[in-house]
Order: structure tokens, then C-alpha cells, then sequence
């Protein structure tokens, strides 16, 4: 019986520092967080890694800390303000014949990471022609029986 409790208390001790060891291994690998100590982050622009468009990076500093976080830069017409700023837009106007455009514009709702956006905005698009859509007129051929 002497033997076993001293083999269990051997074990226990065995166990006991292995765990204590990888606990350090894992806090010295991590770095002390940088974001308590800053409260002003200063964001930048979302540069694209590659083109004009797609997942890019973004440099924030505060006093002597730099960090680089991931950002996206839209793909579409929203490109021409960026994606921090976010609008709130009106309906379409009408077709203007002469230039062959309709526009609408738009109401800053939010500024993301500090950006410097425009409080309202004009956004245009080609007209494009109605063409209407035949309702129930025709009958697709799909999968089923056939009279």
C-alpha cells in the first residue's frame, strides 16, 4: 500500500511541473498588449496589397507604437470614397437623357478609424434601358412529366 500512494505522489509531482513549464512557455510567447497603455489610436488608409481594390493593410499609430491590422478596399464604385465611410443614400433620380446617367447621393452616417470622409456625397450610374419581363407567359422546361 506504501508503494502505491508513493508512486501516485510521484506521479502528482511529475505532473505538476510539466504544467507549470508549458504555463511559461505559453506567457513567454505572448507580448504585453500595446493597447491598454494607448487610448489615440491615428488610423490610416487602407492600402490594397495588390491593384487598386481587395484585402489590403492599414498602419495605426500611437506615440512611439505602430500596429498593421487587415482591412478591404471595395471592389465597386464605393472605392471612390472607401469603405470607412458609410452613407446613407436617397432613391435614384430619373434618367437625365442628355448625359445618359441617373445619380443619387448620400448623407455621411459614419466615419470608421478616424477617416476624413465627405458629409454628404453624389454617386452616378449608366441609365439602363427597361426591358420588360414576360409574366408567366412562357412556361420554362424543366424536370417532370410532359402531357
Amino acid at each position: 500500500m506504501r508503494s502505491l500512494f508513493s508512486i501516485a505522489l510521484v506521479l502528482l509531482v511529475v505532473l505538476m511541473i510539466t504544467v507549470e513549464a508549458s504555463m511559461e512557455k505559453k506567457e513567454k510567447g505572448k507580448e504585453p498588449k500595446a493597447d491598454v497603455e494607448c487610448s489615440e489610436w491615428q488610423y490610416g488608409k487602407c492600402v490594397p496589397n495588390s491593384g487598386d481594390c481587395g484585402a489590403g493593410i492599414r498602419e495605426a499609430t500611437c506615440n512611439e507604437q505602430t500596429k498593421k491590422t487587415k482591412c478591404k478596399v471595395p471592389c465597386n464604385w464605393k472605392k471612390d470614397f472607401g469603405a470607412d465611410c458609410k452613407y446613407k443614400f436617397g432613391r435614384w433620380a430619373e434618367c437625365d437623357t442628355t448625359t445618359g446617367t441617373r445619380s443619387r447621393s448620400g448623407i455621411l452616417k459614419k466615419a470608421l478609424f478616424n477617416a476624413e470622409c465627405q458629409t454628404t456625397i453624389k454617386v452616378s450610374k449608366p441609365c439602363t434601358p427597361k426591358t420588360p419581363k414576360p409574366k408567366g407567359g412562357e412556361k420554362k422546361k424543366g424536370k417532370g412529366k410532359e402531357n
